[in-house]
């Protein structure tokens, strides 16, 4: 008979911790609630006209390889050079010069067993004064190149590591041509 209590009494306690749960789901309990602000009385603003803008080419495409291109360069640069990888045991790949009389973009892709991690693809690239960053998510280090100009080196994905290169004059560039690099899933 005390079987019974207990099973009745482990039943009841089920029903009513599903109920409890049901409740807390059901009345938004932990949900991020939005405020509610109240707009402010219309004013009218008067805004000179806008001064002439400079804008940078944003439809440029530039591949460096079959599947790995960059969506922005900055404007007036030409593609100077590039090509496949010269080939090397573990490595495939290519390379893409862009640039003009003073100003230049390089960007490397290689694919293969150098690039197996961030460890291994880091040693690759000389970087003089390299501080860790990342770019899109991805490990990545950036400095000054030995040749000259600044750097960034980052492993895209496993087994396929890239670069970018640009000359002093594009420093600040820098990060938004590697921001626009598209490389499909698998390349």
């Amino acid at each position: 008979m005390g079987q019974w209590w207990r099973a009745i009494l482990a039943f009841l306690a089920l029903g009513v911790t599903a109920g409890i749960i049901y409740e807390l789901f059901s009345s938004g309990f932990g949900r991020v609630q939005q405020a509610v602000v109240a707009s402010p009385e219309p004013t009218r603003v008067v805004t000179p006209p806008p001064a002439p803008v400079r804008v940078a080419s944003t439809t440029t495409l530039a591949v460096i390889s079959d599947s790995f291109w960059l969506t922005y360069l900055p404007a007036g640069l030409d593609r100077t050079g590039g090509g496949s990888i010269e080939p090397e045991p573990g490595v495939q790949g290519g390379w893409a010069r862009f640039g003009s009389a003073s100003r230049f973009v390089e960007a490397q892709v290689e694919h293969g067993t150098v690039a197996a991690d961030w460890a291994t693809y880091r040693k690759r690239a000389t970087v003089v004064d390299a501080r860790n960053t990342t770019i899109r998510g991805k490990p990545a280090m950036i400095g000054t190149s030995p040749g000259g100009g600044r750097m960034i080196v980052w492993l895209e994905r496993v087994g396929t590591g890239a670069w970018i290169r640009v000359s002093d004059s594009l420093s600040k560039e820098l990060l938004p041509i590697a921001a626009s690099v598209k490389a499909p899933v698998g390349d």
